[in-house]
């Protein structure tokens, strides 16, 4: 009986009786479950409970997912009022890395939807697309808007520019597929969290850079360019994230970053300045939202600080939400319905009032 409940995965901690498993198989005892720490049969659910996609799971994390087990019919409720396309191959490789989701509202509408598109994070390294429903539902919620969630190549599979390529491609299919799946191709706003706030920025700011097209897929006719972007504590310049206190040396080659390069940060400068968004930002350049908290050490807030100056340079239109006291990840109501009017405004054009500011900790 005791190996059937592990064989139910990491869905066997929604028993209450479970709740100090985080202790036991925190084996180093930093406080982090690490995905080799966790018992094999509870390893395929790792990215539904790494909320923030960086690679470890917190306390909080773990106490989260416990409260959404027991919350499970108000999420299956929510699931009846979208049906799932998965895994849709838009690269054409047959590539799991290489599809992605669909979540369209059951009812109908004579229009055509906006869409937001979630791509994940995991330090280019780790992550998936799994889960990524619960992630956009507060922002899918009375919208109407469609979503979608994308995978793309890992740096164990390729490096930059691999990674753009793929969120490009991916954004090509979507745009070439919208008449059959109902959502305006016009209107398609994108949002990461980490890595995948990296990749919403490249993508928010080089839809005008050739080079960084690639050949991937057969809707080449299509453009990449969004409409606009959510970018939550992403990398912007990896040239200066060792500038300011964090807990990893960003510089070297076996960092995410150095790995998402092809090596250290120093020797791949050229690179490294390819795959920061600030090295991009023109005037012409999507709305972009930024939230961050000022206690990341993971990804510096100053990184986030850097590309909104950029953004203000160009005369682009953003929003600076600083996360007072907050870390590597954070979950706040208030930012929610910051975000959800950003995308009113910019996807709906709904009349907006927001502006730039601080968020303190638990609002």
């Amino acid at each position: 009986m005791k190996a059937l409940c592990l064989g139910l995965a990491y869905a066997f901690l929604s028993l209450p009786v479970q709740a100090d498993r985080f202790k036991e198989w925190d084996r180093n005892k930093d406080g982090k479950l690490q995905k080799e720490e966790l018992p094999p049969n509870a390893r395929r659910n790792f990215e539904r409970v790494d909320t923030d996609q960086n690679g470890v799971i917190s306390l909080a994390e773990h106490k989260a997912f416990l409260n959404r087990r027991s919350g499970g019919g108000q999420r299956q409720q929510a699931h009846l009022d979208y049906q799932t396309v998965l895994n849709q191959d838009y690269a054409g490789s047959g590539n799991q890395r290489q599809m992605l989701d669909l979540f369209l509202p059951r009812e109908k509408s004579e229009k055509l939807r906006p869409l937001l598109v979630y791509i994940h994070g995991g330090g280019w390294r780790g992550g998936s697309k799994e889960g990524a429903f619960r992630r956009l539902q507060p922002l899918l919620e009375g919208s109407g808007f469609a979503g979608a969630a994308i995978n793309y190549r890992l740096t164990n599979e390729a490096s930059w520019p691999a990674q753009i390529h793929d969120c490009k491609a991916a954004i090509r299919w979507l745009k070439a597929h919208a008449g059959k799946y109902g959502y305006d191709p016009e209107r398609i706003a994108v949002w990461g969290t980490s890595a995948g706030g990296h990749l919403v920025s490249m993508l928010g700011v080089t839809g005008d850079v050739l080079e960084l097209e690639g050949k991937l897929g057969k809707h080449l006719d299509e453009n990449s360019s969004i409409t606009c972007v959510v970018n939550y504590f992403g990398p912007s310049n990896l040239l200066t994230m060792d500038d300011y206190p964090s807990n990893i040396k960003h510089s070297a080659a076996d960092s995410p970053e150095g790995k998402l390069v092809g090596g250290a940060l120093r020797e791949r400068k050229e690179v490294a300045m390819n795959a920061s968004p600030v090295t991009h930002v023109t005037s012409q350049d999507a709305p972009m939202l930024l939230a961050h908290g000022t206690k990341d050490m993971l990804v510096p807030y100053q990184q986030s600080v850097e590309l909104s100056k950029g953004l203000e340079q160009h005369e682009v239109d953003y929003i600076f939400l600083t996360m007072k006291e907050a870390g590597h990840g954070f979950r706040s109501m208030e930012l929610t319905e910051k975000v959800r009017e950003f995308l009113a405004d910019h996807l709906m054009g709904q009349s907006s009032k927001l502006a730039s500011g601080t968020i303190p900790l638990g609002r």
